[in-house]
């Protein structure tokens, strides 16, 4: 198979005769052979209904319905498992994303070897302020903390080599930074492409302004997870280490202090009266709960269960 596509959804049903049909042209008129992979997730509009419709009619429709809402990463996880074809498009359902892209993203991977190509809305028609400028500043962060040079991570559309979504673990909300997961798990061949980004013509934005919040803090786990899952103890051990060691040597100096003022005869302060001793003490704390949370998190490293588990309510044509 040539092209598995997968589109997570939550409440898209009007849009999805339209996807389908544009998706299937396309395919159609370049002589691919493919797959689309459907994930509802939790939607209360009769998409799964319309999912089950499509599917009837297109048997490379294939359908995912989870019991509830779990987000977008966990939809692509799934489709991920699924997807069988030799490069995987990712994109929204709700017709922002061209299907008439994916040509060309098949052409960059397969014949210029990228592993994975992002898409790039370069112009944009989200509002300014609230979406636009804050996307700008979080992909400017993301290129100096990651080394990747793409303009818009966030961006749903996308393609992979297929061994690209099957060496990688997206949960939580790391959809956002699937680049960096890839790069961490090897593969470095990663492209941009300049795609067109179209109006909504159905319903509203699934994301609110909660966005703002999560895309920083999940940068800063992808960034830690990524170097350190393995070797928590590298990271939390050295700090705790080091901060023990600091407020070791400031409590060896306060004694220090008092004794050599008691040798000399001169009446020297008590220990407890010198904010040093505070500060060594908290020190050598804070050293020891990091090294205690660098062993616990080596425990847990080496025994981890699976984190991606969904309640999978239906299938078709799967």
């Amino acid at each position: 198979m040539n092209i598995s596509v997968v589109v997570p959804l939550f409440n898209e049903v009007d849009s999805l005769t339209e996807l389908t049909t544009w998706i299937d042209n396309v395919m159609q008129a370049n002589n691919f052979t493919y797959e689309v992979i459907l994930i509802d997730d939790g939607s209360t509009d009769g998409s799964w209904e319309m999912i089950g419709q499509l599917c009837q009619q297109n048997q490379c429709i294939k359908g995912i319905k989870f019991r509830r809402n779990y987000g977008k990463s966990a939809g692509l996880y799934c489709g991920f498992a699924q997807a069988e074809g030799d490069v995987v498009i990712t994109m929204d359902a709700d017709l922002q994303d061209s299907p008439e892209e994916i040509p060309e993203l098949y052409r960059m991977i397969t014949e210029e070897n990228y592993d994975l190509v992002s898409g790039w809305k370069k112009k944009r028609y989200d509002p300014f302020f609230s979406k636009n400028l804050p996307s700008k500043f979080y992909n400017s962060t993301a290129r100096r903390m990651t080394g990747i040079k793409i303009h818009d991570f966030n961006c749903g559309l996308k393609a992979y080599r297929k061994q690209v979504i099957k060496s990688i673990e997206v949960y939580g909300d790391m959809h956002r930074y699937i680049p960096v997961l890839a790069k961490w798990a090897g593969f470095k061949r990663i492209g941009e492409k300049v795609v067109r980004h179209q109006e909504r013509k159905f319903g509203t934005t699934k994301f609110g302004m909660e966005r703002f919040i999560r895309g920083p803090l999940d940068l800063l786990s992808v960034i830690f997870i990524s170097k350190f899952s393995k070797r928590p103890m590298h990271f939390f051990g050295v700090f705790g280490t080091l901060t023990f060691i600091v407020g070791f040597a400031a409590a060896i100096w306060v004694g220090a202090q008092k004794i050599i003022h008691t040798l000399n005869n001169e009446i020297a302060p008590r220990i407890t009266e010198s904010p040093y001793f505070y500060l060594s003490l908290a020190a050598m704390i804070i050293g020891t709960q990091l090294f205690l949370a660098g062993f616990l998190a080596e425990l847990n490293a080496r025994n981890s269960t699976d984190r991606n588990s969904y309640l999978i309510d239906k299938k078709t044509n799967i």
